[in-house]
């Protein structure tokens, strides 16, 4: 599949192919696969966790910033060998995933998430919710994410962010 060949699809198709980028996005993450994770992107990507009010603003400040696959499985290596955190599980609830056309070669998609975090002693929460903004490009490999601004609607996270959203 080219870039040409996302605008010549239906509209149906365009939706299948999303959604289903972004179900396998969100099962790399749920289901520890993390390694897996920078794969659903292309090597010249950006990958942005904002707050809501940051966004609104016009604001470029991040909880989280990554501008190339490298920089994506830098923070996996990070999290698995350096960084120190409670053990925890997330589960992604995905809806309204909505594509909003093709531009310059990219399918443009806009959909919500809340993700629940379970700690090991059981208790799960709302950790997070919010809505992802991506950009994908069609790849011999199939659709893949050129950008993902991740957008969250608290103006704070409760404890610290180490899992991709």
């Amino acid at each position: 599949m080219t870039s040409l060949e996302l605008s010549a699809l239906a509209p149906s198709e365009q939706h299948f192919l999303a959604s289903k980028l972004l179900s396998d996005y969100v099962e790399c993450i749920d289901d520890d696969r993390l390694e897996e994770w920078p794969d659903l992107f292309v090597d010249d990507c950006v990958y942005q966790v904002i707050a809501r009010e940051n966004a609104d603003r016009g604001l470029p400040t991040s909880a989280m910033f990554c501008d190339s696959r490298g920089m994506l499985r830098d923070r996996i290596v990070a999290l698995r060998h350096a960084n120190i955190y409670a053990k925890h599980y997330y589960r992604h609830v995905l809806s309204n995933v909505n594509v909003k056309g093709v531009q310059d070669g990219e399918l443009l998609v806009q959909s919500n998430y809340v993700v629940f975090q379970t700690l090991v002693e059981g208790d799960t929460q709302i950790f997070n919710a919010g809505k992802y903004i991506d950009r994908m490009v069609a790849t011999p490999d199939g659709l893949r994410l050129k950008s993902k601004r991740v957008v969250f609607d608290t103006y704070r996270i409760p404890n610290l962010l180490v899992t991709p959203l």
